[in-house]
């Protein structure tokens, strides 16, 4: 995994791959975004404003289809490692059915999407 945009040099990079593989070993990855106050701050955003949560990490796998919603939240944010990464992740794991959806109702999700760090991009050369 490389990480491709800017500001994520500030991130810990090294717990994000460690991340990645540890929920890899459960569900294959198509798409992981990361959003969330500590990535509005990199890219810029003023600190007059409501932070919300620290991070937002969106997992998108075909594999999730037909596991209870709850079950794969669970075990992904019990993966993330608070101590590395200095807060608490809100975790969404979704189909790609799934986060169309959630993408259309959920001003987090839409955001995430949006404006987020991909965590999977290639490098760009």
């Amino acid at each position: 995994m490389t990480f491709t945009d800017p500001p994520a040099a500030n991130l810990n990079r090294s717990e994000l791959e460690r991340y990645l593989g540890r929920i890899g070993d459960r569900w294959p990855l198509d798409r992981a975004l990361l959003g969330g106050a500590r990535v509005q701050d990199l890219h810029g955003a003023g600190p007059q404003r409501e932070r919300g949560r620290e991070y937002v990490v969106v997992l998108v796998s075909e594999a999730f289809d037909g596991v209870p919603w709850l079950e794969r939240v669970y075990q992904a944010a019990n993966l993330w490692d608070r101590a590395e990464m200095g807060a608490d992740a809100d975790v969404h794991c979704y189909t790609h059915r799934e986060l169309a959806r959630k993408v259309a109702r959920m001003r987090i999700v839409r955001e995430t999407v949006s404006d987020g760090i991909d965590l999977m991009a290639r490098p760009k050369r």
